[in-house]
């Protein structure tokens, strides 16, 4: 079994007298990318929240390394961890490298002087997210997704084993989400990075995730593999969503169809339709 690196122990957490989580199990499975589905309010991003230390619970541990998290010196855990917010905001007038030299925070002192090795985690970073080419470019002249990837590029500075992000494809169009996506994919499989990512798009969790994890009402409902958790029955139960799932004919990806009134009755009476490939989960 892998060694267990960040896990939740009967979290209870929320926002001033609102609970969210309640009593939540939670363990991070190592060398694999992990997403978080559920409506909003559902306790995604709380999870998450807790997990990184940015919020404490009412009730209950998050235990890094066999430690609870917050007996770890804030220097200690970013070696350890790494986040990534939701719509990070950069100041003005910073270029891509000085974002993603920031990763190289945790390891700086007083008397230490930038080092062979920052420089090397850095470049490297930045190699990895494909930034490379902008690097004294302005982060306001970028694209969206673009941003996005110097934001990654800094936490891969950090050269954590573990990588908590919180909606990282919000907002971006979905070529670029699907790049985004299949970066992080890579770091897991290639590079043995672990992975938790909230998400909001469900094909795409299902397409590109190890494992879901679906959340309601700050309970975890279902966890496993896409094809265990990704039905129809609970699409319906989590998402209050009527929809077909089927897989894909050419990359046989597992894909939610939604049901609108009488409109997928016809669609299935069409002659080499793709979507009769396979029978719905």
């Amino acid at each position: 079994m892998p060694e267990q690196r960040l896990s939740g122990i009967n979290l209870t957490a929320g926002y001033a007298d609102r609970p969210v989580l309640k009593d939540v199990d939670f363990t991070v499975e190592t060398g694999r990318v992990t997403a978080l589905l559920g409506p909003n309010g559902s306790g995604k991003s709380t999870l998450l929240k807790t997990l990184a230390r940015t919020l404490t619970p009412e009730r209950g541990q998050v235990i890094l390394d066999g430690q609870d998290i917050h007996q770890h010196a804030t220097r200690d855990v970013a070696r350890k961890l790494g986040i990534l917010p939701q719509s990070p905001t950069t100041p003005d007038g910073m270029t891509v490298r000085e974002l993603v030299s920031l990763g190289r925070f945790p390891y700086q002192r007083r008397f230490r002087q930038w080092s062979a090795e920052d420089e090397r985690a850095v470049q490297d970073a930045m190699q990895t997210a494909d930034v490379s080419d902008f690097a004294h470019r302005s982060i306001d002249a970028l694209s969206g997704g673009q941003r996005q990837r110097c934001w990654i590029a800094m936490v891969l500075a950090q050269e954590t084993e573990l990588i908590l992000l919180d909606e990282p494809t919000t907002f971006l169009d979905l070529k670029v989400q699907v790049d985004v996506l299949e970066l992080l994919v890579r770091l897991a499989h290639d590079k043995g990075r672990t992975l938790l990512v909230v998400l909001h798009d469900l094909n795409l969790a299902a397409a590109y995730a190890d494992r879901l994890v679906m959340l309601c009402n700050g309970e975890i409902v279902h966890s496993g593999q896409p094809e265990d958790v990704f039905t129809r029955n609970n699409l319906k139960q989590v998402f209050d969503l009527n929809a077909h799932v089927i897989r894909d004919p050419y990359s046989q990806r597992l894909v939610c169809v939604p049901s609108v009134g009488h409109c997928s009755t016809p669609a299935t009476r069409l002659p080499n339709n793709p979507l009769t490939a396979t029978a719905s989960l």
